[in-house]
C-alpha cells in the first residue's frame, strides 16, 4: 500500500511538471551550434553552473546511500565528503587551461595535448566509470524510493523499482538529448533549491520524531558521533601481523571502517 497521500501526490505532480517545462522551454530554443549545446554557448551565470555542478554530484544516491551508510558507521562517513576540497583545487589549477583552449570535454584537451590515442582511452575509461560508479547508483538508489514509497505498483509486470528505474533513465535521458547542457543545467538548478530544502526539511523532521537531538545521540551512542574512529576497538591490541583473535587484532582487519 502506498504511504503517499494526496497532498504528496500533489506535490511530486508539481515537481515534475516544473521539471518538464522547463526542459521544453529550453529545448524550444534554436540550438545554434556545437558549442550552444555542448557548452550552453559559454553563457550560463555563476549560480546555474554553480548550481548545476552541485546537483550533478548530490542526488538519490547521497539522500538513501550515504545516508543509510552514515546510520550504520556513523559521523565517520562524511571523511569521504570532506575530501571534496581537492575538487576546488583541481577547478583553480585546470580550468583556465580549459577556458583559454576553447575545449569542451577533457578527452578533447588531451587530444591536443598529446594525441588522439589519449583521448580515446580517456573517454572509454570514463564512460565505463561513469556509468558503473556514478549513474548506475543513482538509478538504483531512485528505484529504492519508488519501491519504498509504492510496493504494491505494478505495470506490465514490473515491480515500482524497475518501474522507478526505468523511469528516471527515459526522463533525464530524453531532456538531456534534446535540450543539451542548456536543459541539464536549468533543471539541475532548480533541483539544487529542492534537494538542499528537502535534506533540511528530512533532517528536522526525522530529529523531531526521534524526540530530539539529545534522543537521537542517546540511541546512537557517542561512538557514531566520532569523526575519528579507533584503529582497533578499544581494549584490543593492534599489529601488523594478519591476525583476529581475542584481545588482537591487525587493525586492516577492524570493520570499524566504513
Amino acid at each position: 500500500m502506498s504511504t503517499l497521500q494526496t497532498l504528496d501526490w500533489i506535490i511530486i505532480a508539481g515537481y515534475f511538471t516544473l521539471i518538464l517545462g522547463l526542459a521544453l522551454w529550453v529545448i524550444r530554443q534554436r540550438q545554434k551550434d556545437s558549442t550552444d549545446y555542448f557548452l550552453a554557448g559559454r553563457h550560463l551565470g555563476f549560480f546555474v553552473v554553480g548550481a548545476s555542478i552541485f546537483a550533478s554530484n548530490i542526488g538519490s544516491e547521497h539522500l538513501v546511500g550515504l545516508a543509510g551508510s552514515g546510520a550504520t558507521d556513523g559521523v565517520a562517513m562524511a571523511h569521504y565528503e570532506l575530501h571534496a576540497w581537492c575538487l576546488l583545487v583541481l577547478g583553480w589549477v585546470m580550468v583556465p587551461f580549459y577556458m583559454r583552449s576553447k575545449v569542451f570535454t577533457m578527452p578533447e584537451f588531451l587530444e591536443r595535448r598529446f594525441s588522439p590515442a589519449a583521448r580515446t582511452v580517456l573517454s572509454v575509461i570514463s564512460l565505463v566509470a561513469y556509468v558503473l560508479t556514478k549513474i548506475a547508483v543513482g538509478i538504483f538508489a531512485g528505484g529504492i524510493v519508488f519501491s519504498v514509497l509504492l510496493p504494491d505498483m505494478n505495470f506490465l509486470g514490473m515491480n515500482s523499482f524497475w518501474v522507478g528505474s526505468i523511469l528516471v533513465i527515459l526522463l533525464t535521458g530524453a531532456y538531456t538529448t534534446l535540450g543539451g547542457m542548456r536543459a541539464v543545467a536549468y533543471t539541475e538548478a532548480m533541483q539544487t533549491v529542492i534537494l538542499v530544502l528537502g535534506s533540511i526539511l528530512v533532517t528536522y523532521f526525522g530529529i523531531k520524531a526521534l524526540g530530539g537531538w539529545g534522543e537521537l545521540r542517546a540511541i546512537t551512542g557517542s561512538e557514531m558521533f566520532n569523526l575519528w574512529k579507533p584503529m582497533v576497538p578499544e581494549g584490543v591490541a593492534s599489529t601488523w601481523a594478519p591476525v583476529r583473535e581475542a584481545g588482537r587484532m591487525a587493525w586492516y582487519f577492524n570493520d570499524n571502517y566504513p
